[in-house]
């Protein structure tokens, strides 16, 4: 398995990153909003109008 940050072979301690800087990148981008899954405002159902 390779680290979804930057490609190089997983160290178990940090699985499923390669270290501890990778993780603390995808940790930022968690806390930044950049993952995120697209959607569509949802409508007010009838009780809230």
């Amino acid at each position: 398995m390779s680290c979804p940050i930057c490609g190089k072979e997983t160290v178990p301690e940090y699985r499923p990153f390669c270290s501890r800087r990778c993780a603390d990148v995808d940790l930022a981008h968690w806390l930044r909003g950049a993952y995120r899954i697209p959607a569509e405002p949802a409508e007010p159902n009838e009780e809230e109008r």
